[in-house]
């Protein structure tokens, strides 16, 4: 694809915000632009464990999270492409009586938004999880309709469509400034050369700060890097799994497990990372991760490790996104800092930034995620249910 000489907007970054939010634009008759530097998902979204739920303390995110639940379940319809989606639920394992209360506060917040969520006792929550060491577990939250799929196929499934539509889709293509006249945007300039424009929409996640910044924007956004692994094969001994067992989280240690074609996915996030862009992987992490799995969930110990890799989340001081319009540049927008829930959101946020560019009300409201709550007189959200 060349490079068209004018569009309606310009999407910056091509992971599942900006192609979500590329499809949804152009199928309102929106021409289009999205920029991504390299290929297509080889951002955060392709290093992601592909968990979709709608199981978040916020009320903006059980909203995101449910809506999204939506779009997935619709996608080999709307847009049209196979994303391999996997209903077998969301528990979180729970070992303290505080995070129990939180879960429980959580629970009703879902009950409000019509998603199906219950607190589980131990015994129940280790049948459906039959790796579970429930010996020390209190409780634990279960939301039997969130699931997992496949993120590459999301960014494809997206991104194919949004063509089919008329829109530009230009990867290894970086954008290296926004151009501006008395605080409109005009054009903005590539690496595949100048378009005019006179809206961009900042989906460029870990990267979003240096964007942001060619408006003048500060956005608080920090990479951490994340691990995770996938099994070998599992054998006969664990012909006791479920074939829907759940997306388990260790809620106290943040490690997590799912089935993964023929053996398993699992990771834990590191708190002791400090942030930065370095991608190499951490030489024990195996061992970090195997110390946590030996006290909840012994059996993964007697699996083998096959292949694993390391990506990016983009946190936020409140671990909560930032999303809205910059008020002080015209038509600027930014959705970024998710803080390691966006591909699971993606498609909720590219119908929200699809409704603010054409000045409709989204279906949530949206103005507490600006980033002015990051200034002394906003007021940070946090979200509590993260991994």
């Amino acid at each position: 694809m060349s490079l068209p000489s004018h569009v309606d907007v310009v999407i910056v970054g091509g992971g599942v915000m900006g192609t979500a939010t590329a499809f949804h634009l152009a199928e309102a008759g929106i021409s289009v632009l999205l920029c991504e530097k390299n290929e297509l998902a080889s951002g955060s979204t392709s290093k992601a464990a592909g968990g979709v739920r709608a199981n978040f303390s916020d009320e903006f995110n059980v909203a995101l999270g449910a809506r999204s639940l939506e779009l997935f379940t619709n996608f080999s319809r709307r847009p049209g492409y196979e994303i391999d989606l996997h209903r077998s639920g969301y528990l979180f394992a729970l070992t303290n009586q505080q995070d129990v209360d939180l879960f429980e506060k959580s629970t009703k917040i879902h009950h409000q938004f019509n998603v199906e969520s219950r607190m589980l006792t131990p015994n129940e929550a280790g049948k459906i999880s039959p790796l579970l060491n429930t010996k020390d577990l209190i409780a634990a939250s279960f939301t039997p309709n969130d699931g997992h799929c496949t993120p590459e196929a999301v960014v494809l499934g997206y991104a194919g469509a949004a063509k089919k539509l008329g829109a530009t889709v230009l990867t290894n293509t970086e954008v290296s400034a926004i151009n501006l006249d008395s605080g409109e945007i005009t054009s903005v300039t590539t690496t595949a050369g100048q378009v005019r424009t006179s809206a961009v929409i900042n989906c460029a996640g870990v990267w979003s700060p240096h964007i942001a910044a060619m408006v003048g924007l500060d956005l608080p956004v920090k990479p951490y890097k994340r691990e995770l692994v996938i099994t070998q094969a599992l054998d006969e001994t664990f012909s006791d799994l479920p074939p829907k067992m759940p997306m388990t989280i260790d809620y106290s240690t943040s490690l997590y497990w799912h089935r993964e074609g023929k053996g398993l996915l699992m990771g834990f996030s590191d708190k002791s990372v400090e942030p930065g862009f370095d991608l190499k992987r951490d030489p024990k992490f195996l061992e970090k991760l195997g110390a946590i799995a030996m006290v909840r969930a012994p059996r993964l110990m007697e699996v083998g490790i096959g292949k694993g890799w390391a990506g990016l989340y983009e946190v936020t001081p409140d671990h909560n996104a930032i999303l809205g319009e910059f008020n002080k540049v015209s038509r600027f927008f930014y959705a970024t800092g998710f803080s390691g829930h966006g591909f699971l959101q993606g498609p909720a946020i590219g119908e929200i930034l699809r409704d603010l560019y054409l000045n409709k009300q989204p279906f949530v409201k949206i103005d507490k995620l600006s980033a002015d709550r990051f200034n002394t007189s906003g007021q940070l959200r946090p979200e509590y249910n993260i991994v």
